[in-house]
């Protein structure tokens, strides 16, 4: 066994996923203690894998894994264990992180930590801190045996920390994608709505606590009045009381305003990873241990429609 970190990097449309670099910086941390190496894992083409500040990246570059496809990626990580005989094997806790983390842990029996908000060393193992009921309470976990599984919450750890430019070895796949049961075929990416909420300097965003369909009209009074867009987070646009196109978080769009206007958002890490970045983030939540109130600058445990009726007098 030796002591390094594999990294399972992300990539899309040619770009890599915050959430990599998080852990390439966290994984040189955490090999410099055990005197191992932090090594970033590349697969697919189509992308410029020397961009990671890793001690040294591996880039499988086959064309015909350019798509995700989840058996290709389980089947080549385990080879790459195998091979490497690695300390921890790093992935976000994604769709991707999803699909091949706990696969890989029940291939190899070893134990496997999801939402790791964070990760250190003691006595040679890993004390790995996980985020459990939405953020309500935190986990403390030593996976034990050689090796530990970890799927990291995105941005638990700094960007920049895993930023680089780390000459990649090119590495032949050891899995013969015509040989695969699963192939990629499309991705379909959404249709564009009536307006992008990416590109929105303020966004008031409701979530489940915002009751019903016909009180979404109040949200987008207020909206109007601060000059603002309405987005939602998952369960909204889950109910169909708002379009795809203004879901944020993980499964929706990444944003970051200038104002972040929150009406019953509890602050699941999935909506986390798609608002964090916003300059002012302003929370209306009735549940005072909502983890949301950890990221939010300005909060208020209040009824948010009596809070949202006192702004739109106001202005």
């Amino acid at each position: 066994m030796s002591n390094d970190i594999l990294v399972i990097t992300e990539h899309m449309d040619g770009k890599f996923s915050d959430v990599s670099f998080e852990m390439v910086g966290k994984a040189r941390e955490l090999a410099s203690a055990l005197g191992g190496q932090a090594v970033a894992v590349v697969i697919g083409s189509g992308v410029d894998a020397n961009v990671f500040a890793s001690d040294s990246t591996l880039h499988i570059d086959d064309a015909a894994l350019s798509g995700f496809n989840p058996e290709a990626y389980a089947k080549i990580v385990e080879a790459l264990v195998k091979e490497k005989s690695p300390k921890a094997v790093l992935f976000g806790w994604t769709v991707t992180g999803m699909d091949v983390a706990a696969w890989l842990s029940a291939k190899t029996g070893a134990p496997c930590a999801a939402y790791a908000k964070d990760i250190r060393v003691d006595g040679g193992g890993f004390v790995v801190s996980c985020q459990v009921y939405g953020g309500k309470l935190m986990a403390e976990v030593a996976p034990e045996g050689d090796m530990a599984v970890i799927a990291c919450l995105a941005g638990s750890f700094p960007v920049e920390a895993g930023q680089g430019s780390t000459a990649a070895t090119a590495t032949a796949s050891p899995v013969d994608a015509g040989s695969l049961k699963v192939k990629f075929v499309e991705a379909i990416k959404p249709a564009g709505g009536d307006v992008d909420i990416t590109a929105q300097a303020k966004l008031v965003s409701i979530g489940r606590g915002i009751g019903g369909k016909e009180n979404v009209e109040l949200a987008e009074e207020l909206a109007q009045a601060l000059g603002a867009t309405v987005s939602a987070s998952r369960p909204v646009v889950d109910a169909g009381w708002l379009p795809r196109t203004r879901q944020v978080g993980k499964s929706g769009l990444k944003v970051k305003p200038k104002l972040y206007l929150m009406l019953g958002i509890s602050g699941a890490p999935e909506h986390l990873e798609g608002m964090k970045s916003a300059e002012l983030i302003i929370a209306i939540n009735t549940d005072k241990k909502a983890p949301i109130f950890n990221v939010a600058h300005y909060g208020a445990t209040a009824d948010l429609f009596e809070v949202a009726e006192a702004m739109l007098e106001l202005l």
